[in-house]
């Protein structure tokens, strides 16, 4: 849990702090349980263990198509600007998780798309991402996490 800084507590006791704390703490766990993965790319694993990989190179993975995605679009679904993104992109390109390609539609874009390694990653995120709900569930009891699952649904829509 998170020190509070003395004064006007109620900076640090609403909902949105709480959303962000608890973000964060499924963010690091997720990251945590992807390094411990075998089957998860040894280089991307180290790199994970060693806290090279954070919370934004999640974003990819969450927000990237199957099929591939250009910048902007991807960008917009992070909700970040183009340029953050194309930096996060050359990062995850450096790594071998993703490359870019020629966009068949429109020969002046680009789409970034998963490589193979990539697809390796975004398996051991998913298997991450199930056992830290798993988690989640078992620590505040599986009634209390599906009312925080559909509300949080409800207010992001």
């Amino acid at each position: 849990m998170a020190t509070r800084t003395p004064g006007n507590p109620w900076r640090q006791t609403h909902m949105g702090y709480w959303l962000a704390q608890a973000s964060a703490r499924f963010d690091a766990r997720v990251l945590a349980l992807m390094a411990a993965n075998d089957s998860m790319p040894l280089a991307l694993a180290n790199l994970a263990a060693r806290g090279h990989l954070t919370a934004s190179h999640v974003h990819i993975t969450r927000h990237l198509a199957l099929a591939g995605s250009r910048l902007t679009e991807l960008a917009a679904r992070a909700g970040v600007s183009k340029q953050a993104m194309g930096k996060l992109v050359d990062q995850c390109e450096a790594w071998g998780l993703v490359q870019r390609q020629c966009d068949l539609r429109d020969a002046r874009a680009c789409l970034v798309v998963f490589t193979p390694t990539g697809l390796s990653w975004l398996q051991a995120f998913k298997e991450a991402v199930t056992q830290a709900q798993n988690e989640l569930q078992d620590a505040v009891g599986q009634e209390v996490a599906t009312v925080m699952a559909l509300g949080l649904e409800a207010y992001a829509a």
